[in-house]
Order: C-alpha cells, then sequence, then structure tokens
C-alpha cells in the first residue's frame, strides 16, 4: 500500500505560525517562542500522516516564510546589501532578504507558477559565492526520525532553482546565463545529500515543476547534467523528481524519464490528464510512478471511483516492468503467481500521490462546524485528501474500504443533481456574451479628454491603490458585528468614523483621487462573494499567499449571480465626505475566479463571465449614483495564464474579455482603473493595453522596474498608468528623493500626462506609522517633480 503526500500547508489548521511570527516580528516574543511553535506544527503534521497510513511523508516542506528563500539560504547565496558574513543563516539575515529592514529593500517576491503563493526571487551573479548555509532539510529530517517517522527530505531541485531566479544587478541586462552557476550549486547540493544519507534518509525528493513549462534542448540538458553529476553522491538512495501544476510535454518527460539517477517520477494527473497519455507510451521499466490524483489545489472530495479506474489502468503499464516480465519468462509460472512474483520484484512500483503539495488548500475540514452540511459533503480540505490518498492505496492494494467509497458515490452524486448549483437564467445571458467583444464605444485617448476636463487633476496625479491599515480594533467591531455583539446601527457608525478619518488624512496629505479605505471588508474577493449567489464560506479555510499573510478563497459551488447592490452604499458615503475624486472599488472577475477555489463541472471561463455580469450590474450602480472613478481590481489576471504557450491565447481572450464585459456601457466621463499585483506582466502587456482600461496602476517597485523595459522596448500605452512607486510588503519608509528617483525613471519611456503616481499596492498590512511618512514622501515627490517639469517649460 504505497501513498505519498507531495507537501502540506505550514501556517496550521488556526493559522497559529502566522500569529507566532507575527508576535516575533513586532518583538512581543522570542526567536525561542517561534521555534516552539514551528517545532508543534511539524510534530503534529508529521503524526497525522503517520497515523493515516501514508508511507511517504515529506519533510523540509515546513517553511518560516518560503520555500525558495529557504533553498537560497541553504546555498548561502544573500545577495552583499544584507551583510552576511557567512555561518549558519539566522532570523535576522532570512526575514530581511524575505521583507526588507530599516536599511536595505526586501527581495523581489512573485507568483509561485500560476498560484496565488508568492516566493522571494533568488539574486544571482557571476560574484554569488554559494556556501552550506542552512542544514534545516537534515535537521527537519533528524527531528521527524525522533518522532518515530522516517520521511522522504523534500529539496527544489537544482536546476528550478536556477530557472526561477533572476539575474543580480549589474548583469541583469547583460543576459547573464543563470544555468551557467550549476557547476557551482550542486557542491552544495552533494553535502547536503550527503549528511541526509549519514542520517539514515532512504528517500530524496527533488522538486522540478519548472519542467512542466515549455523549455528549450539548452534547459532540458541542463537538467540531465545536473542529475549525472549528482549520480554518484545519490548512490544508495532512492530518488524521486517531482513535477507539478501541468503536463509534462513530451521532449521533457524523455529528459526526466532518462536521468539514470532518478528512482521514481511524480506527475500531476488532475491538471497534467495528456501526461497519462506518456506514462501509459513509455513509461521506464522498473521505475517507481508517484501518481498524482487527488488534487491539491482545489477542496473539491475526490472521485473515488474514477481516481481509482486512471490507478488500476496505470498499474497494467508500471507492472509490465523489465524485471516482472524476466521473472515470467524463467518460471513460467500461471497469472496468479506471476502477479505474486511481479509484486515481488516491483514492491509498490505505483505509489498514490497528490497532484502537488496540499499548501493550496484548506487545512482541515473539521474546523467548519457552521458549513453548510450539503456543501460540506462535497469537499475535502488537505488533513481528508490525506485520507483519500491512504483509501486509494489501499484500495489499490486489494482492501477497498466499501463504506468509505459508497459514501464518497453518494456525495459526488448529490452534486451533481443539487438544484442550488444550477440557475438557468444565469447561465443563458452568459451563453448570450459570446456575439459581442463589449468595448466602450469611444477610444482610450477620447476618454481621458473627457475625464479630465471633468475631474481636473493635476500632471502626476496621486492616488492609492484602495485599502487603509486594518487595525485591531476595526477587525473588533467587523468581528462583533459578525457575531451579532453590535447592533448594525452600531457597526455602520464606526465604520463611517473610519472611513471619514481615512479620507481626512488624504486631504491632509494632499492626495488627489481617494479611497474610503475598505474598512468594512474582510478580505478583497471574499466580501464580494459573501454577496453574490453561488458562494459558500469558511471559518478557517486559510490559504497562504506570502510569508504569514493568508486568504481565505470562498468557494463557488455553483451559478453566480449579484442579488443586490454591495459597495454603492459606502462608496457614497465616503464621496460625501470631499469633494475631491472617490474611487469605487471592486474586484474583477478574474480575479474573483483566480483567488477562489472554482467549481471543476464546468469551464473556468463560464465561471468568469457569470461574475463579470454580476460586477456589471456594480459598476453600473456606482456611476448611477455619482462615483466619477471606479477602479475595478484585476490583481490576479497574470497568475491565471496557462503555463504552456499553447494554451496563452484562448486564456488571455476570455480573461480580457471578461474584464471588458464588466465596464463596456458606462459613460466616458467615467474613469475605469483597474490594479494588479506581483507578476511578470512584460510578456502580456498587449492583452492588458486590449483590457482597455483609462488607468492601470501595476507593481513595479520590488521587481526593479522591470515593468519599465517593455516600454523602453517600444511598446506604446495610451492609457494611464501608474507604476507602483513603493514597496508596500516592507516595513521600510523609502525617502522623497528615493521616490523622485522613481517618478524620472518612468517619465523616461513614459508620457508626463499619463503617469499616475501611487504604491505598488493595498495598504491593509501596514500599521499607520509606516503609511503616514510613506505616503506624505510620496506626495512630496510628485509635487517636486511637478515643480521641476513647470520650470522647464
Amino acid at each position: 500500500m504505497a501513498s505519498h503526500i507531495v507537501g502540506y500547508p505550514r501556517m496550521g489548521p488556526k493559522r497559529e505560525l502566522k500569529f507566532a511570527l507575527e508576535s516575533f516580528w513586532d518583538g512581543k516574543s522570542t526567536a525561542e517562542d517561534l521555534e516552539k511553535v514551528a517545532t508543534d506544527l511539524r510534530a503534529s503534521i508529521w503524526k497525522q500522516m503517520a497515523d493515516a497510513g501514508i508511507k511517504y511523508i515529506p519533510s523540509n516542506t515546513f517553511s518560516y516564510y518560503d520555500q525558495v528563500l529557504d533553498t537560497t539560504a541553504m546555498l548561502g547565496a544573500v545577495p552583499e546589501r544584507y551583510s552576511w558574513t557567512g555561518g549558519e543563516i539566522g532570523f535576522d539575515t532570512y526575514f530581511s532578504m524575505a521583507r526588507g529592514n530599516a536599511t536595505v529593500p526586501a527581495m523581489e517576491m512573485t507568483k509561485w507558477f500560476d498560484t496565488n503563493y508568492h516566493f522571494i526571487v533568488p539574486e544571482l551573479g557571476p560574484n554569488t559565492k554559494f556556501s552550506y548555509s542552512s542544514h534545516k532539510a537534515v535537521n527537519e529530517y533528524k527531528e521527524a526520525k525522533a518522532l518515530g517517522v522516517d520521511t522522504v527530505p523534500v529539496l527544489i531541485g537544482p536546476v528550478s532553482y536556477l530557472l526561477l531566479s533572476k539575474p543580480a544587478k549589474g548583469v541583469e541586462k547583460k543576459g547573464f546565463p543563470l544555468l551557467s552557476l550549476l557547476s557551482s550549486i550542486l557542491p552544495v547540493y552533494k553535502e547536503v545529500i550527503a549528511e541526509l544519507k549519514a542520517a539514515g534518509a532512504s528517500w530524496i525528493q527533488f522538486d522540478e515543476p519548472t519542467l512542466v513549462l515549455d523549455l528549450d534542448a539548452h534547459k532540458l540538458a541542463a537538467f540531465s547534467a545536473a542529475y549525472t553529476e549528482l549520480e554518484s553522491a545519490l548512490s544508495g538512495l532512492n530518488v524521486l523528481v517531482e513535477t507539478y501544476f501541468a503536463d509534462v510535454p513530451a521532449e521533457s518527460f524523455k529528459t526526466l524519464t532518462s536521468l539514470s539517477s532518478a528512482t521514481a517520477y511524480g506527475f500531476d494527473l488532475v491538471r497534467g490528464t495528456q501526461t497519462v497519455e506518456l506514462i501509459k507510451s513509455g513509461f521506464p521499466a522498473g521505475k517507481y510512478l508517484f501518481a498524482g490524483v487527488v488534487d491539491g489545489r482545489n477542496i473539491w472530495a475526490d472521485d473515488l471511483a474514477a481516481s481509482l479506474s486512471t490507478l488500476q489502468a496505470l498499474e497494467a503499464v508500471v507492472g509490465k516492468g523489465k524485471d516482472a516480465s524476466i521473472a515470467y519468462y524463467k518460471v513460467g509460472f500461471s497469472y496468479n503467481w506471476q502477479y505474486l512474483i511481479m509484486t515481488t520484484f516491483c514492491p509498490d512500483k505505483l505509489v498514490v500521490s497528490t497532484s502537488c503539495s496540499l499548501m493550496h488548500t484548506a487545512v482541515d475540514l473539521v474546523n467548519e462546524t457552521k458549513l453548510d452540511s450539503e456543501i460540506k459533503s462535497w469537499l475535502a480540505f488537505a488533513a481528508q485528501k490525506v485520507v483519500e490518498v491512504d483509501a486509494l492505496a489501499k484500495a489499490l492494494a486489494g482492501q477497498k474500504d466499501e463504506a468509505y467509497f459508497a459514501a464518497n458515490a453518494a456525495a459526488q452524486a448529490s452534486r451533481k443533481s443539487s438544484p442550488r448549483v444550477t440557475n438557468e437564467e444565469v447561465q443563458k445571458a452568459a451563453a448570450a456574451l459570446k456575439g459581442s467583444d463589449h468595448r466602450r464605444a469611444t477610444n482610450v485617448s477620447a476618454r481621458l479628454d473627457a475625464q479630465q476636463k471633468k475631474l481636473n487633476l493635476p500632471v502626476l496625479p496621486t492616488t492609492t491603490i484602495g485599502s487603509f491599515p486594518q487595525t485591531v480594533e476595526l477587525r473588533r467591531v467587523r468581528r462583533e458585528y459578525k457575531a451579532k455583539k453590535i447592533s448594525e446601527e452600531e457597526y455602520v457608525s464606526a465604520i463611517k468614523e473610519e472611513i471619514n478619518k481615512v479620507v481626512k488624512l488624504q486631504e491632509e496629505l494632499d492626495i488627489d483621487v481617494l479611497v474610503h479605505g475598505e474598512p468594512e471588508r474582510n478580505d478583497m474577493v471574499e466580501y464580494f462573494g459573501e454577496q453574490l449567489s453561488g458562494f459558500a464560506f469558511t471559518a478557517n479555510g486559510w490559504v497562504q499567499s506570502y510569508g504569514s499573510r493568508c486568504v481565505k478563497p470562498p468557494i463557488i459551488y455553483g451559478d453566480v449571480s449579484r442579488p443586490n447592490p454591495m459597495t454603492v452604499f459606502w462608496s457614497k458615503t465616503a464621496q460625501s465626505m470631499t469633494s475631491r475624486p472617490m474611487k469605487g472599488m471592486l474586484t474583477g472577475p478574474v480575479t474573483i475566479l483566480n483567488w477562489s477555489f472554482v467549481r471543476n463541472d464546468q469551464p473556468r471561463f463560464e465561471t468568469c463571465y457569470q461574475i463579470a455580469l454580476a460586477i456589471k450590474k456594480e459598476v453600473e450602480d456606482l456611476e448611477a449614483a455619482g462615483i466619477q472613478v471606479i477602479q475595478i481590481d484585476e490583481a490576479a489576471l497574470r497568475e491565471g495564464l496557462p503555463l504552456r504557450k499553447a494554451e496563452h491565447a484562448f486564456y488571455l481572450d476570455w480573461a480580457v474579455h471578461s474584464f471588458r464585459i464588466t465596464n463596456c456601457e458606462i459613460k466616458d466621463t467615467t474613469q475605469i482603473h483597474t490594479h494588479m499585483c506581483y507578476s511578470n506582466f512584460n510578456d502580456i502587456i498587449h492583452s492588458i493595453i486590449n483590457m482597455d482600461a483609462d488607468v492601470i496602476t501595476i507593481e513595479n517597485s520590488r521587481s526593479d522596474e522591470k515593468l519599465l523595459s517593455v516600454f523602453r522596448e517600444g511598446v506604446k500605452y495610451g492609457a494611464g498608468i501608474g507604476p507602483g512607486v513603493y514597496d508596500i510588503h516592507s516595513p521600510r519608509i523609502p525617502s522623497t528623493e528615493e521616490i523622485a528617483d522613481r517618478i524620472n525613471k518612468m517619465l523616461a519611456v513614459l508620457d508626463t500626462n499619463i503617469l499616475w503616481v501611487n504604491p505598488d499596492c493595498g495598504l491593509k498590512t501596514r500599521k499607520y506609522t509606516e503609511v503616514k511618512p510613506a505616503l506624505t514622501n510620496m506626495v512630496s515627490a510628485a509635487k517636486l517633480i511637478r515643480t521641476q517639469l513647470a520650470s522647464t517649460k
């Protein structure tokens, strides 16, 4: 009975690690306190998997911040600005790289493939010195072993690590070949492997997710070179090379399965449906297949019957190993004896696994005591998926739990037949969208002229992205209102008071286009989902986004519609407090889709069109209420881009179309903004232009302004644009001069009349002690540049 989990959530069922981290960062607890919480969490996770019967239990998938940053620490690849002098990397250096500190900025943060998880991007160059500087992988293996659990240590593979890195400053424009560092990092990997072997490890897992990307021959050759070089170090170990998130291309599959040092290969068979055919047509004899049939990225209960059928088909393939056929030929026994001999020579060569790490799903359904019972029966969180994996492994070995499978089949049937899932009116409205591309009638330059006449904004107008700090008091008010401990009147009064405070602060700072601060919102997706039909919500369904930041994705289980206005009251209230333009703040359909757990019984684009129609009604109601500037955030547009280039065009077509649907019928004088978060946008800039927004604000500062390079290369952008001038994910406060320098760099490639000045993202996670001086410096910088521009006329 062979079962395996690729990885597991780190935060804990009640976000224990989040609170421990933030307490430590605030100086309210010690490093020992933080380590105690982490140790207890790891022990609990290992015990849970061992008790469930999992054979291959991962270690080193826990992280205090990010697994790629952990690898950077392991390799000692610390950028010079952090003044690290060698030795074992401690919390000070580690968290400075992740979050920055008072004197130096953090490293770049970007999305982990097409998920909402962010990783810290390594900065590497020809002068990077590598040394074995974090023994975390070995220490956690020993820690588990001391508890009686023999784990599979997990490392980010050397080639994926380099392919996910970026050239350090000074060599980025020279096209520094990151793979040239392979020979420099492999000695450190060999040291880690040697220590793991000495500690008693019998398996090791290398995560090489970049193998699902479109890789050229040079990059594929690097995998062969790396694992050939590691072969002698890996001798005596079973080696699993794990992939996930998509199909492995045929050439990559060939390269992967030719690695002589690998004992086993792991595949995502949920998103990688075509990989099954590659396995059937040419899986190497005698190797282990780790079949990822249980979805690690969604919360729907597995269709056990369907997964078992897939596994049985794969078992026939893996069972045709070289050793088994030789045994049959020599002995010539009956079929039944042949099977016994085959399993003797090839024990558990088919391993039931998750499609990827379970860190992308919620932790434990047991903690959802208030969730609708019917919907709850359709779900499985990480803890339940561990049980599903074990149940499938036992069924494959002839020990099927009939009662468990029957209950699963009943839940699957219930979901398919439930009347609450389908709304025919909504489906008809979404189907009717296909006849038009839903563009606004007037081009963007004419619209901007009409809007400027109405708004009368200065050159380089300043604004923020939407949210202001969510204080302890504000969270208490929302929590007490939800628990019915205060009346609606008391709640509305408290929120109005908070909005008024935010409005007055922005007026004092002299910001040009204001926001209401979103004090009534728990989350930019959950808030809207709570007011839309077809959504369900959890109490503890938290998923890590980055560092200590967790989100609680809504569950889209049925057709989506908007019964009532969602934001109009608060936007009108805020606008009544000021004569300056007040932005109406909405989350766009693609972001709501990508940041939710989405139904898997219809194509994602159909669900997105339904959400777009709901947001369209809200946009039109805001305009009718007198709101002149409406921001429709599409922070996750890039995140949903498929990993394979052949699938890009279809996704971008329906994603961009969904955004245009939301605002296609409003007046020219109503200004539509959108915002996008941490991602690499350069390769989809033409799709962003095709969204036809009036103004786009976009992350820029933490990624070393690489966004601006697309405009240096000749892309013409005629709409308003606000590349962020400072990083809000760090407590560091930029100076006026630093921000002014960023603005000048933008003006070198962008026209003065389209440039906006704003932070990288919302201010929800920051403190007012950080926000006030940072925004003061931002406005001062904008005014300084305005004065300089005026003097040159």
